[in-house]
């Protein structure tokens, strides 16, 4: 397995799955993944972030990207982020996983380190927000951790008690004054000036 033409360890290997099905009922119902900040649709955006993963999932309607992902779909389409999990690890072959929203316009590569060193030996690390709340779309995970947790019926299924329920580390990140929050997401119009305004 290579990541850029270099060979990755079994311990640096991890793919990834981005959630792109969502609703956006706070925007009115628009493409939320495909709206533009900084020149860049929000989902090309995460997709940067996990360059460096051996294979990517992108789970929602297809659309152009700028980098190449493997498409699925939660079943019943709409049927929420337990859903759409379950259906983007019937892709996932490595060991390890990131599991990210579409719509963080500020999530980094190193962010994605960060959280992949801090869940090594563990089931999974959560991010923290700068008020300590647990970032459920913001982590990383043993797959087969994710796997064994999932219910019978993931459609409609609450995200919190999954996430949690596997104990991850919790990871803080020191704030940057000049730096935009990696937690930051796009559910409102007001969100989504303010990340273009950062940009």
């Amino acid at each position: 397995m290579t990541r850029a033409g270099v060979a990755l360890s079994s311990s640096d290997a991890y793919d990834a799955i981005v959630l792109a099905g969502g609703t956006a009922r706070r925007l009115g119902g628009v493409d939320k993944p495909a709206l533009v900040v900084g020149e860049r649709s929000l989902l090309d955006r995460v997709l940067d972030a996990v360059a460096g993963a051996a294979r990517v999932v992108v789970v929602g309607p297809a659309r152009m990207t700028t980098r190449p992902v493997t498409w699925c779909r939660e079943s019943p389409p709409g049927g929420g982020p337990v859903a759409a999990i379950a259906a983007g690890l019937r892709e996932v072959t490595a060991d390890r996983v990131v599991v990210l929203a579409g719509d963080l316009p500020f999530v980094t590569p190193d962010v994605i380190s960060a959280l992949l060193d801090a869940a090594n030996g563990q089931n999974g690390v959560l991010l923290l927000d700068a008020d300590g709340r647990d970032q459920l779309l913001v982590g990383a995970w043993r797959a087969d951790a994710l796997r064994d947790a999932m219910p019978a019926e993931p459609s409609g299924a609450r995200l919190g008690p999954l996430m949690t329920g596997l104990n991850p580390v919790r990871l803080g990140l020191q704030r940057l004054a000049d730096v935009p929050p990696p937690w930051f997401d796009c559910d409102t119009e007001d969100d989504l000036a303010t990340a273009r305004g950062l940009t």
